[in-house]
């Protein structure tokens, strides 16, 4: 049995992967709460992952991946992480991190010198450190993205080649025989890295689809992180054009960029957000059986609240396209995770993945969770 973790952090993203055999991967990580509001729902997210590690009598992650560096899916990371390129930043009761997964744009952003950039550059030269002594890191994106990079860096490309994962390639250290996973990559593309790795970094964050063996059935879960409609239809239409349709099937999904309109399509719209082709296609005709979307953000707004007209996402015009796409307007397989199992008490939503499928465990934890009636700032 495998199991997916989703935490309510707010407009935020972490996911713990539990794979039967024991290994454990983190996708994003975002320290959100406010320790100081107790009226903040959002959950304390290094607490939530030391008890589950102290539990396995453990002290460190197979895998921590950052999908791009968006405040929203690293904030804290160099305050609950072994980083090994800063001994200021290492500690007993520090997380180690056997492998780092990042998109090769996080290494190659320059990033501004100021204060307000600092977490970013920490989580930078963390990759950086690993990718410079060939060990212990896997980047996403074309090689020759990153052959004018290395060369600047004094960094022997032909070296790190193995360390380098393009999209359209399964990727290295994981198997269904062995692990009982397989990670295919989508993004970044390589040609978009050599383009532009600054401007937008939601283009080139990393996208992933996951294949689960339990018993004789194989679950296909989509890590989505930020990805807006015109990333997603790049995906698409490479995957089709390639005959990869397979690797876009899905079982569990999360709904990119916090439940964001833009990405579904170029409009907001009055109550649903019109998809793109593409869009439409993924989540529409690729469903497998009746999927399960996870939404990592805030409580969906309620039409013609002040919280409906904010440009930032939730949009519940988007959630509407979601459980349209779930075939029908109900909300048991569209699940919010600040909304779970109820908004004044939200708690991780796990769901569990074994021989019949994935489903969503209802044997809520009773760890605490601040409770209170405000609404918490939001984080992303």
């Amino acid at each position: 049995m495998h199991k997916l973790t989703y935490f309510p952090i707010g407009n935020a993203d972490c996911c713990r992967v539990d794979l039967a055999n024991g290994k454990k991967l983190l996708f994003d990580f975002a320290d959100t709460r406010n320790p100081d509001d107790p009226d903040d729902r959002r959950c304390d997210l290094p607490r939530e992952l030391r008890d589950d590690l102290d539990g396995a009598g453990r002290k460190n992650f197979d895998v921590v991946a950052f999908s791009h560096l968006d405040e929203d899916h690293f904030r804290g990371a160099s305050h609950f992480f072994w980083f090994e390129h800063d001994v200021s930043l290492q500690g007993r009761d520090r997380i180690k991190i056997d492998e780092l997964w990042v998109p090769a744009g996080l290494l190659l952003e320059v990033l501004p010198r100021d204060e307000g950039h600092a977490e970013h550059r920490r989580v930078q030269d963390e990759a950086i450190h690993r990718f410079r002594r060939g060990e212990r890191v896997r980047v996403f994106g074309r090689p020759s993205a990153l052959r004018d990079w290395c060369g600047k860096k004094g960094i022997p490309f032909e070296q790190r080649q193995h360390l380098i994962t393009d999209a359209g390639r399964v990727v290295e250290g994981f198997t269904l025989a062995v692990d009982g996973v397989e990670f295919f990559a989508h993004s970044p593309f390589g040609w978009r890295i050599d383009q532009d790795t600054v401007e937008d970094r939601n283009l080139n964050n990393l996208l992933l689809h996951g294949s689960f063996l339990a018993g004789q059935r194989v679950t296909k879960v989509l890590f989505t992180a930020d990805s807006p409609h015109e990333c997603l239809s790049d995906v698409v239409n490479i995957t089709r054009s390639k005959g990869n349709e397979d690797r876009l099937e899905w079982h569990v999904g999360k709904p990119p960029h916090h439940c964001s309109y833009g990405s579904i399509g170029p409009e907001k719209g009055d109550d649903v957000t019109e998809p793109t082709d593409q869009v439409r296609w993924l989540w529409c005709d690729q469903q497998q059986g009746n999927g399960i979307l996870i939404c990592s953000s805030k409580p969906m707004p309620i039409k013609g609240t002040a919280e409906d007209v904010d440009p930032q996402p939730p949009h519940r015009q988007a959630a509407n396209f979601y459980k349209q796409a779930l075939n029908g307007d109900s909300s048991d397989d569209f699940r919010v995770t600040m909304e779970y199992p109820r908004v004044s008490r939200p708690r991780p939503l796990v769901i569990i993945i074994d021989g019949d499928g994935p489903a969503i465990d209802k044997g809520l934890p009773s760890i605490g969770i601040a409770v209170g009636s405000s609404q918490p700032p939001r984080a992303g």
